[in-house]
């Protein structure tokens, strides 16, 4: 076979594989564009099958999950604030999970403890700043019905204040406003018009028990 007859051939060759590229080309064309579709022996199954099922059983399982917080409530006895311990319901969002705790003081104590917000208010908003402030906007009826004093405002304030910050290490300082709005105070007393630190020597700590008194020492008769 001459050159001549090989590169004859060789063109012939090209040509058919052109053509049935040609002919070929609508049907790759619809196979590509078509829908990743499943094998034929699992044309019966469920879609996502065990996806959906361990996503359900993960979902079920932090809806169940509860933690232990510790809220600040009015002592009964005492001029200050005592901890009760509560269990509620846990969310990995932290601006949900302190409306959460926020949203317990206002359902009051439950352990003879005396509420300090009126079971009226409504928590309007909760945000954390990357700075650790924490901002709590609280509906008007925050601020209406309380008792009277800067005592039983100071109570009311650091109630919020302490329980936040003693529960999420992520905050360092509440600013507390009304209905989204910075105020000056709640009753006329106490400025909450900046970020607030707790304060936990308001704490109402036990009266001390009267110690005895010792009886004076006789010395034996000689």
């Amino acid at each position: 076979m001459t050159s001549r007859q090989a590169s004859l051939l060789t063109a012939l060759g090209l040509a058919g594989l052109l053509a049935a590229v040609s002919l070929s080309a609508p049907r790759w064309a619809g196979l590509l564009r078509a829908p990743v579709g499943v094998f034929e022996e699992d044309e019966h199954e469920p879609a996502g099958r065990g996806f959906v099922a361990g996503g359900g059983a993960e979902a079920e399982a932090a809806a169940e999950r509860r933690i232990s917080v510790r809220l600040y409530f009015q002592a009964p006895d005492r001029n200050g604030l005592l901890p009760e311990e509560r269990e509620v319901a846990f969310s990995g969002d932290l601006a949900r999970q302190l409306r959460t705790v926020i949203e317990e003081i206002i359902r009051g104590p439950a352990t003879g403890l005396l509420p300090t917000l009126s079971p009226q208010a409504r928590v309007v908003e909760v945000f954390v700043t990357a700075r650790g402030i924490a901002y709590v906007s609280l509906s008007k009826e925050a601020t209406q019905d309380m008792p009277g004093g800067s005592k039983a405002e100071l109570l009311t304030v650091y109630s919020l204040v302490n329980t936040v910050v003693a529960n999420f290490p992520a905050v360092a300082r509440v600013q507390l406003l009304v209905e989204d709005r910075p105020v000056d105070s709640f009753a006329g007393h106490i400025d909450v018009s900046r970020p607030l630190l707790p304060d936990m020597t308001l704490l109402a700590l036990p009266s001390p028990s009267p110690v005895a008194s010792a009886s004076p020492m006789v010395s034996p008769a000689p």
